[in-house]
C-alpha cells in the first residue's frame, strides 16, 4: 500500500518547464546541447534568461542549434564552443576557451553521449562509449571546476540512464571491452560510471565546504537522436512507435532542468521520470541502484579516470 501511495504522488508530480527559476546572470555550459534533450535543456535555460554555452563536436551542428534557439527566444545569449569529448585535446582545448571566456560559471550540464554504436575507440584509445560517456566529462569538469567553485550554488549537473542497471559493475579487468565487446553492456558501464563520479565528486566538494554541488539526471526512455543504434532503429514504422512510448525531448530533459534549477535540489541526488521503471513521466527524486553507491568502488573508478585523463580535481 504504502508503493502505491508513493507510485500515485509520483505520478501526480508535474515539475515542468515553466517551473524553471529565473536564470538571468548566470552562465550554463551544456555538452551535447545540438539536439535531443541537451538542446531542450539549453533552449530553456536560455529562455529563462541566462547565458548558455552550447558545446557541441559538430561546429556546423552547433551554429544550427544557436539559430534555432535565437528564433524560439529573440534576445537570447547563446554562444557556441567545439568540444569532442572523445578527444582528450579537444576537451582540454574546450576547456581552456571557456575557462578565459567565463570566469564563472554556474551550470555545467554534462549531457552528451553515445549509445549502443558497433565497437570503436576514442582517438585516446578508450572504448567510445566509456571514453566519452564518462571520462569526456570527467575530464571536463575537472578542468572546468574552479570556475565553478567561485560561485555561490553552482552545479555539476551529469545525465545518466536506467541503463546504469543493465551493468553488474565497473569491470576494472577490462575497463576498454578489449577481450570482448558488448555494446549494451557498455554503455550501462559508461552510465553507472557518470553516477559513481557524481556521487564522489559530490563527497569531495561536501568535505571542502564547497559552494558547488554534483547532481544526477536521466530521461527514461527519450525518442531522440541517440537512439540511432537501437537494433531495428531503421526499419519503417521505428520512429512513429518509438513517439508512443517514450518521452519526448522536452519532457526527457525535464529531470536536467529541474537538477539544474530547482531550489530544494541537495548534492548527490538523482532527478528521473515518475512514471512506470521510470521509463517515461515528469521528474521527481529517484535512486540509483546498490551498486552505484558502493564508495570503495567509486574511489577506485576515480582514481582510474584520473590516471587515464591525466586530469587531477581541486578537492
Amino acid at each position: 500500500m504504502a508503493y502505491r501511495r508513493k507510485y500515485v504522488d509520483a505520478m501526480s508530480a508535474k515539475w515542468t518547464a515553466s517551473d524553471v527559476p529565473d536564470q538571468s546572470g548566470r552562465v550554463a555550459v551544456v555538452t551535447g546541447a545540438n539536439s535531443g534533450i541537451g538542446y531542450e535543456a539549453a533552449a530553456v535555460l536560455a529562455g529563462k534568461g541566462a547565458r548558455v554555452v552550447v558545446a557541441v563536436r559538430n561546429p556546423s551542428k552547433g551554429e544550427e542549434a544557436v539559430r534555432r534557439i535565437e528564433a524560439r527566444h529573440p534576445g537570447a545569449d547563446v554562444a557556441l564552443v567545439e568540444l569532442d569529448l572523445s578527444s582528450l585535446a579537444s576537451v582540454r582545448g574546450a576547456a581552456d576557451t571557456l575557462r578565459a571566456a567565463y570566469p564563472r560559471i554556474d551550470l555545467l550540464i554534462n549531457n552528451a553521449g553515445v549509445m549502443y554504436p558497433p565497437k570503436q575507440t576514442t582517438v585516446d584509445g578508450f572504448e567510445l562509449q566509456f571514453g566519452t560517456n564518462h571520462l569526456g566529462h570527467f575530464a571536463l569538469t575537472g578542468l572546468l571546476l574552479d570556475n565553478l567553485l567561485v560561485v555561490d550554488g553552482s552545479r555539476v549537473v551529469t545525465v545518466a540512464s536506467i541503463a546504469h542497471n543493465i551493468q553488474g559493475g565497473i569491470h576494472f579487468d577490462d575497463l576498454q571491452w578489449e577481450r570482448s565487446y558488448n555494446r549494451v553492456a557498455a554503455y550501462g558501464q559508461s552510465k553507472l560510471a557518470n553516477l559513481m563520479f557524481t556521487y564522489e565528486l559530490q563527497r569531495r566538494l561536501a568535505a571542502k565546504g564547497a559552494p558547488t554541488i554534483a547532481v544526477a539526471a536521466h530521461p527514461g526512455i527519450s525518442n531522440t537522436e541517440l537512439m540511432r543504434h537501437i537494433p531495428g532503429s531503421g526499419l519503417p514504422g521505428f520512429t512513429k512507435l518509438a513517439g508512443l512510448v517514450t518521452n519526448s525531448p522536452p519532457v526527457g530533459a525535464l529531470g536536467t532542468l529541474r537538477a539544474a534549477t530547482a531550489p530544494d535540489v541537495q548534492g548527490g541526488q538523482y532527478y528521473g521520470p515518475s512514471g512506470f521503471r521510470e521509463l517515461v513521466g515528469h521528474p521527481v527524486l529517484v535512486e540509483s541502484n546498490r551498486k552505484s553507491h558502493d564508495v570503495e568502488v567509486q574511489q577506485r573508478l576515480w582514481a582510474v579516470s584520473e590516471e587515464l585523463t591525466g586530469v587531477k580535481f581541486g578537492v
